[in-house]
């Protein structure tokens, strides 16, 4: 074999490595989204996806792709029947197939469950799942958060254990590790997958993030006051407290602070002190904790008995026991004497 032969084989050897490695790497769908996971440099790539009954395509959808990843397909909605379908997706290089994969699955029947989810929700903290079975089953769990029609993130939680019942339900919250965008909104989804029975089910809801935080802990006295913030959401928290007191419904002091950013579980104290100590008698105090938009995310209202201060005076005057000289004592004592020996 010449080495131009040699040559042309490893050519073509390498082409045929890159062809490969753009694919569709994995599908999953249900009757109501799909996902499907691509690999290679496929930026500028189209990804068409058909939803098939009995030969039929029902429905199309089409993306272009920014590169590699998960892309969440959602069907639209239609009065399924009871029937087998197929989710099949295409890789396009300027409209020529290069990898195509398809989904099978069955609608509308009843079938034996090894796990069921009990109630899903994905927010600005994160993903919260209620999941429960009739015998013990292990499950992996992905945890995907999505912009747009893309997961731009996912993790997966192997070997869960799943026991108890379906009365007794298994808690499992997922935080975000993301910092989340105000106002945007995103996706979470849930997929999970028991493997000894080939089941899996996916779930999905869109929320717009927004930042929170809860007043959890307030102090005030004569001198001043003070409010513990806790985070509650990917979103930083960057607000600000405000402290209203008032007496007999007259405003008194007005005194606003910010609070240092917080996200999910980051907690920090405000300090502020009145202009003077309060005098003596009854204040309320209102703290409301006040988000970037202006929005109140709570509030907190308390009382303020404000007593005399109590300081300790200086004695200026050192009282003496009375002194009684040393002659009229000598006297007494000799008077006493005398008295004894006379009575005897």
């Amino acid at each position: 074999m010449s080495i131009c032969a040699v040559w042309l084989l490893i050519a073509f050897a390498a082409l045929a490595g890159i062809a490969q490695s753009h694919e569709i790497a994995d599908i999953y769908s249900s009757i109501d989204s799909a996902d499907v996971t691509i690999n290679g440099d496929v930026a500028g790539y189209a990804l068409k996806t058909d939803l098939i009954s009995d030969g039929r395509v029902l429905q199309t959808k089409n993306v272009t792709l920014d590169g590699p990843g998960t892309w969440i397909v959602q069907w639209s909605q239609f009065d399924a029947e009871k029937a087998n379908y197929d989710a099949c997706a295409s890789l396009l290089e300027n409209g020529i197939a290069v990898s195509k994969k398809c989904y099978s699955f069955f609608y509308g029947g009843v079938e034996p469950i090894r796990f069921d989810v009990r109630d899903f929700r994905a927010d600005s903290r994160g993903m919260h799942v209620s999941i429960s079975a009739s015998d013990p089953t292990i499950v992996d769990i992905y945890y995907m958060l999505i912009s747009g029609n893309k997961a731009i993130y996912i993790t997966r939680e192997e070997a869960v254990p799943i026991t108890g019942s379906f009365s007794t339900a298994v808690q499992k919250d997922y935080a975000w590790k993301q910092l989340l965008e105000s106002g945007r909104d995103y996706a979470g989804r849930v997929k999970i997958v028991e493997l000894n029975h080939n089941q899996t089910r996916a779930f999905m809801n869109t929320f717009r993030a927004r930042e929170d935080a809860e007043i959890t802990e307030t102090y005030q006295d004569e001198t001043g006051a003070s409010a513990t913030v806790l985070g509650d959401s990917r979103v930083p928290f960057e607000g600000k407290l405000r402290f209203i007191l008032s007496q007999n419904g007259n405003v008194l002091n007005t005194t606003e602070k910010k609070t240092p950013v917080l996200l999910t579980g980051d907690d920090e104290t405000v300090e502020i002190t009145w202009n003077k100590t309060l005098t003596p008698g009854i204040y309320q105090l209102r703290t409301i904790l006040i988000g970037k938009d202006g929005d109140v995310k709570d509030l907190e209202e308390n009382i303020i008995e404000a007593e005399p201060v109590v300081r300790a005076t200086n004695i200026t005057e050192t009282q003496k026991a009375p002194f009684v000289p040393v002659g009229v004592a000598a006297a007494a004592l000799l008077v006493m004497a005398l008295i004894v020996r006379r009575r005897r």
